[in-house]
């Protein structure tokens, strides 16, 4: 059954079942009578001669400019030309084709002035197969991401490239392959089809998904570390968590206590310490803060990707036209730089776990780096090194993109998000952490091969889904292919769907 676009009630869901797994859309007919009243509004204020913002004017620097009825036809293509100015290798295909769910929802609501035509190519391009190819640098996520949605724009005037079955083409061939119409652009379907933050929207709302998921390996990686290291397993009674009220932490403590079900280290079989490090007892309030910061960047995201960020924006009811500045991606990139540096902060509590696994002050008895022939053999001394460095990198990229403006236009926008940039480096963030949580997942499982005590179910299936990829560490052996293995390993997502299918499915907040 395909999903139903209809400017309302669009989740991150249905943006990555779009993106990712090809499922069909279709306008809505209320949606469908929206955009058509709105054309027809607009269709008698050009007649008339009316001077509207981007239809009969220039935009940016040259909004004053008005045009001729000859340059208002012509005006969209040079708009779309001078636009489509982006840098840098394509955008993912995955990232593209959520930016244009998000578009044709935007045009949904019957606000924007396009024509039909506009909204339903992006829909048949959506069902076809068809993906603009998007150079991935332009943006600066004020006025829309214009220079990437330019790109895909050329292809409603039969220009631009596209990705279609594997091949990379010209956009004519690609659509003609397709068996879809070029719909051409006439006054305002340019600006119509480019406003809006909708590719650094629709990047985030992929990377929210991704997270989402990620941060639940991230109690498990947790849970196995605990375990390994003996903790004491009283910081994460329900109860404490919710005396002090946040749910992101009553959520983790939650979870932790779901995948430790069932361990020695729960009935008293093994002495504990009295208390533990922050790096252990903190886990539910470090990674419960990044639940409730995640569940913040989901709701603005959605928000977004159910708005209406266009300039200017059509009343037809009202018989008004409003201009303002809805397409300020500033309300998505600033929750979206926050998840980024909250990621990060979770991979440093999973470092600080690591070390603590490995330094045989620390370790309550396991050996030295976590092998039997210290000294002779380093074990996972060099693995600590690794993870370092990755967090570093995460910590340069956690710098805020959204303090960053550089004033463009000849200052007419004098201020801007950068939230392209703050999308680019939250998904570079996101890889990163797979690597820093495959190798906390390598090293717990090595620290529990040499308990005798039984961990907990989730534990023991999460240590089986490791082994299956990586062998125990007996003698020194180079671990770059370990270490790679187990970034993959994250990436899939076989350890949550292991554990999951044994213990029940993990709260997300």
């Amino acid at each position: 059954m395909s999903i139903q676009i209809a400017g309302k009630d669009l989740t991150i869901e249905h943006i990555e079942a779009v993106a990712r797994r090809n499922e069909k859309v279709e306008l809505h007919p209320d949606a469908v009578a929206r955009i058509r009243k709105c054309r027809d509004f607009i269709e008698a204020r050009i007649e008339a001669r009316e001077i509207m913002y981007g239809v009969t004017t220039g935009i940016g620097e040259f909004s004053e400019v008005i045009l001729d009825e000859k340059q208002t036809k012509q005006f969209q293509r040079y708009l779309i030309y001078n636009h489509a100015a982006g840098i840098g290798e394509p955008c993912p295909i995955d990232h593209v084709r959520a930016a244009m769910l998000l578009r044709t929802n935007v045009l949904a609501k019957g606000k924007s002035g396009c024509r039909i035509e506009i909204a339903q190519t992006f829909v048949d391009m959506l069902n076809k197969g068809v993906t603009p190819v998007v150079c991935q640098k332009g943006s600066v996520g004020a006025c829309g991401d214009l220079a990437p949605m330019s790109q895909i724009a050329l292809l409603m005037m039969g220009e631009g490239e596209a990705f279609y079955k594997g091949e990379r083409l010209p956009g004519d061939k690609a659509l003609g392959k397709a068996g879809i119409p070029i719909p051409g652009l006439e006054a305002r379907d340019g600006l119509a089809a480019i406003n809006g933050s909708n590719l650094l929207t629709a990047m985030g709302c992929l990377a929210v998904y991704d997270a989402e998921r990620w941060i639940k390996q991230a109690e498990i990686a947790a849970a196995m570390s605990l375990e390994a290291l003996k903790a004491n397993m009283k910081p994460y009674d329900t109860r404490l968590h919710e005396l002090r009220g946040f749910q992101g932490a009553v959520t983790t403590a939650a979870n932790l206590r779901k995948v430790i079900e069932g361990s020695d280290l729960t009935t008293g079989k093994e002495k504990v310490k009295v208390q533990d490090a922050y790096s252990m007892r903190s886990t539910p309030q470090v990674i419960g803060a990044a639940r409730d910061q995640m569940r913040w960047t989901r709701s603005q995201l959605e928000i977004e990707a159910n708005g209406l960020g266009d300039n200017p924006i059509f009343l037809p009811d009202d018989k008004v036209v409003l201009t303002g500045a809805n397409f300020q991606g500033t309300p998505v990139s600033l929750p979206l730089d926050s998840m980024g540096a909250a990621i990060c902060m979770v991979c440093v509590l999973s470092e600080r776990r690591l070390n603590r696994m490995t330094n045989p002050a620390l370790s309550v008895g396991l050996p030295p780096f976590l092998t039997k022939g210290a000294g002779m053999m380093s074990g996972m001394m060099l693995s600590q090194y690794t993870a370092d460095m990755q967090i570093v990198e995460q910590r340069i990229l956690s710098a805020p993109a959204f303090t960053m403006s550089i004033p463009a236009a000849a200052d007419q926008e004098d201020f801007v998000s950068m939230g392209m940039n703050t999308a680019l480096k939250t998904c570079q963030i996101l890889e990163v952490a797979n690597g820093v949580l495959g190798i906390e997942f390598m090293a717990a499982a090595q620290a529990l091969d040499f308990r005798t005590y039984t961990p907990g179910r989730g534990t023991q299936v999460a240590k089986a889904e490791v082994r299956k990829h990586v062998d125990f560490l007996d003698v020194d052996r180079p671990l770059h292919p370990d270490h790679n293995a187990m970034m993959a390993l994250v990436k899939s997502r076989d350890i949550l769907r292991a554990v999951e299918n044994e213990i029940g499915e993990l709260a997300t907040y």
